[in-house]
């Protein structure tokens, strides 16, 4: 089978494109049994949806990190809420040093509930001056001229050597207090 997006050549055992993402089941139900208009929507596919995200906005780009911040501290702290009680149980019939290790594993659903702060506070404040920096270079008029600098007329051309000392490298190379001696020949 080939891809229809890209045009390489796939097992039909695979769901989605590996060069570009198309989702083939879909295209493989529209072979066997077409919708009513004989079309395929490919503004579900995998590709589509990857394509969505790149061309978001900045802004969209902030809100969705700040979703996505608020979700993972709200996982972290279900997390820990569901791991206190029931290791809490769970220690009650264990010997006392072995009851405070599991009773306290549930520390770990804490981890993404920081991580989780961390991607909300960046979402909230780190990435909205991102966003304003970014206005203001979209906002600013673009300066047509160039900037300042030397002008190929303005290039100083050293004095030409003395006849016979001209070197290969243009004057490039260090040059050297005396000759070196030239190698005898045969």
């Amino acid at each position: 089978m080939f891809c229809p997006d890209c045009g390489a050549q796939v097992s039909g055992a695979i769901k989605f494109c590996k060069q570009c993402g198309v989702n083939l089941r879909a295209v493989q139900e529209a072979m066997v049994r077409p919708d009513a208009q004989g079309a395929l929507d490919w503004t579900k596919t995998f590709a589509a949806e990857i394509h969505r995200q790149r061309s978001a906005t900045p802004e969209e780009k902030r809100l969705n990190e700040i979703k996505g911040g608020v979700i993972t501290s709200a996982v972290g702290l279900g997390i820990s809420i569901f791991l206190y009680f029931l290791l809490g149980a769970v220690a009650a019939g264990l010997p006392l040093r072995d009851a405070q290790i599991i009773s306290s594993v549930w520390l770990a659903g804490l981890i993404p509930f920081l991580v989780g702060l961390a991607i909300t506070f960046n979402g909230v404040f780190i990435s909205r001056r991102l966003v304003e920096l970014k206005r203001q270079q979209l906002a600013a008029p673009a300066d047509p001229t160039p900037p300042v600098g030397a002008d190929t007329g303005e290039i100083v051309t050293p004095a030409m050597p003395p006849a016979g000392d001209f070197s290969v490298t243009e004057q490039t190379t260090t040059r050297l207090g005396q000759k070196a001696p030239a190698p005898p020949r045969d």
